[in-house]
């Protein structure tokens, strides 16, 4: 039993063929080590997300409109309790519309152009692994769909891509 489980909590071998010395993430998928076409690390992927995150609740309060101190009068407050202030209220009202525009947006942005605004702004693009051809509708609204529960995105594979990249065959790269 300890053979066993020493050949996977050891790590890489000889025997295995893995040599990590000199490999680098994306060598498996044909990609490039450094510049244009090599894969984006997590802190630029997570930052692009955000960005879009904040562009879609600017999207979604110019859409929404919500006016907080209407939402609050409408409340009823126990006597003695404070009332939410303005920017709680804001960010309970567009906390469902954001995700909306975020979802709609990364599908269209990515089927388009094949980058979410976030993403171009970091310099990075969304690209097929299998083939020299644009996401498309199917990939990307697939890929949305795993993203929306997060944590999918957070395991990765040995090429640093998330289960949302495997699965629809796509990466995150550099684009210039």
């Amino acid at each position: 039993m300890a053979r066993i489980t020493g050949s996977w909590l050891s790590g890489p071998n000889a025997e295995s063929g893995d040599n990590p010395l000199g490999d680098y993430q994306g060598k498996e998928l044909g990609l490039p080590a450094s510049g244009p076409g090599a894969l984006a690390p997590f802190t630029r992927r997570v930052l692009a997300v955000l960005v879009d995150w904040f562009i879609s609740m600017g999207l979604a309060a110019i859409i929404v409109r919500p006016d907080p101190a209407r939402i609050i009068a409408k409340m009823t407050i126990p006597q003695g309790q404070q009332p939410p202030s303005h920017f709680e209220v804001m960010m309970q009202a567009l906390s469902t519309p954001t995700l909306l525009v975020w979802f709609v947006l990364g599908i269209a942005a990515v089927t388009l152009f094949g980058f979410t605004p976030g993403q171009y702004f970091l310099k990075i693009k969304v690209t097929r692994v299998d083939a020299e051809a644009p996401v498309g509708f199917v990939r990307a609204l697939v890929r949305q769909l795993i993203l929306v529960f997060v944590i999918p995105a957070l395991f990765t594979d040995s090429d640093g891509r998330g289960m949302h990249d495997r699965a629809t065959g796509t990466a995150l790269v550099y684009s210039r």
